[in-house]
């Protein structure tokens, strides 16, 4: 019988809890025992983005280097089919990078690169954020070559657009990083259960600056966020994302091949090189949820809120968050003052998403009858679950002893997942409903 700690779960746990040793150990054996060769020197990596991922490098026993990064979800193996499906975004025209190893084996699923020295977009993106660009990786070089993934990303969901029923939409895996988040399997329909349920269980206790709530009461509360008031509870958000977030809702818009989970982490930069004449470039890898049938309103929701309103620090560097929020509560509402804003680079991100993307995406939804009405309330509720789902927005506490938040990062990372999840009052504006505003393909 097989060793169930030689499996990703297995390794993402020994990662998790501190045990690199055992991490390194568990990995060369699960990669000796799937590709057949022996394994060297494995090194974890060491950023901040793996989220719900393990990366790294691995030296093969005849010296050569190569990346490697997979995925665990809980409960794959009952409601995922593979991981993994580089090979269409290929043949859809995407810039992908094709690894030299894969395998899909649930349980098992992970990837080889050929090792690359050139940086992830998150990390040069960063870098000029921080006010120390990385050579040939200033703001106009990476606004550029996002502006041109944009471009293309649009001609290939325009173009690879068709009608999808509920039986496809389902078997997708990206809904892995979304509705399966906010069910467990087995529980009645309409229940919220998985993250969303323990993320947010009644009895525990969210330690913001100056004072706690329990999770029972952070459900119920109203927001007042910088002054403007939203019109729904952290339950409600909860609520909305699972009925809109279901699968075969979101069939209602059609399926188009996307990558699904283009988080800046998950892409390469390339450079301009003058002496060969090429553009600064975007290539994406590790396509864990990649897909023929990916809901048209889902595709674009990952790369959206974690390349822009991720920023800066509180979800992937939250000790280094300068800001300091404050928070009172009086007649069950937490007025909330965050110190909060996009740095000039997200901001150009944002501007350009939705004009090169989004907007085109909804109008021709809109001319092919596929735009539902409630389009602007499924992207809210997508934008809502990736930092509310993605990792326990709970500070470190005996509540959440394996979080990596602060009370002030917690404070303002739920803050900004209201501004996604709640419209503001009909006298208030905010980022996230201006973008909306902008996208809306009845105001074109």
């Amino acid at each position: 019988m097989s060793d169930p700690a030689v499996s990703a779960a297995g390794i993402l746990t020994a990662a998790r809890r501190s045990q690199p040793d055992l991490a390194r150990s568990l990995l060369a054996r699960m990669i000796e025992e799937e590709f057949g060769f022996p394994v060297r020197e494995v090194t974890l990596g060491a950023d901040d983005y793996s989220l719900n991922s393990v990366n790294g490098f691995l030296t093969r026993g005849d010296g050569e280097r190569f990346f490697f990064k997979f995925h665990h979800e809980e409960n794959e193996d009952s409601v995922l089919q593979e991981f993994y499906r580089g090979e269409i975004l290929l043949e859809a025209g995407f810039p992908v990078d094709i690894p030299a190893y894969v395998c899909r084996r649930v349980g098992r699923q992970i990837l080889l690169y050929p090792l690359r020295i050139i940086p992830k977009l998150a990390d040069a993106a960063r870098a000029v954020d921080r006010g120390h660009p990385l050579p040939g990786a200033e703001a106009p070089a990476l606004i550029e070559a996002q502006r041109h993934l944009d471009r293309l990303s649009t001609r290939i969901y325009l173009h690879t657009w068709h009608p999808i029923t509920a039986a496809q939409s389902s078997e997708e895996p990206i809904h892995q990083l979304f509705h399966h988040r906010l069910t467990t399997p087995g529980s009645p329909a309409g229940t919220l259960g998985g993250r969303a349920a323990t993320f947010f269980a009644k009895d525990r206790s969210f330690a913001f600056p100056g004072l706690s709530v329990s999770g029972a009461e952070l459900r119920r509360l109203r927001w007042v966020i910088d002054g403007v008031a939203y019109d729904r509870t952290l339950q409600d958000c909860l609520e909305n994302a699972l009925a809109l977030l279901d699968p075969a809702v979101l069939a209602a818009s059609g399926g188009v091949i996307a990558h699904g989970d283009a988080h800046n982490a998950n892409v390469w930069f390339t450079p301009q090189n003058s002496e060969a004449g090429t553009a600064a470039s975007l290539t994406f890898f590790d396509p864990a949820f990649a897909g023929r049938d990916i809901p048209a309103l889902l595709a674009e929701i990952k790369a959206t809120f974690h390349n822009i309103f991720a920023h800066p620090d509180w979800l992937y560097h939250s000790a280094e968050l300068t800001s300091t929020p404050e928070i009172t509560i009086r007649d069950d509402t937490a007025f909330v003052t965050t110190g909060w804003y996009l740095p000039p680079l997200r901001q150009a991100f944002l501007a350009d998403k939705g004009r090169l993307l989004w907007t085109p995406l909804l109008a021709a939804l809109s001319e092919r009858g596929a735009l539902p009405k409630t389009w602007r309330e499924t992207i809210r509720a997508g934008l809502f679950c990736c930092p509310t789902l993605v990792m326990d927005l709970c500070a470190r506490s005996e509540s959440a002893p394996n979080s990596r938040h602060t009370p002030a990062s917690s404070l303002t990372g739920l803050a900004v997942a209201m501004m996604c999840g709640a419209e503001p009052g009909p006298e208030g504006q905010d980022v996230v409903s201006r973008f909306l505003d902008a996208i809306d393909p009845s105001c074109i």
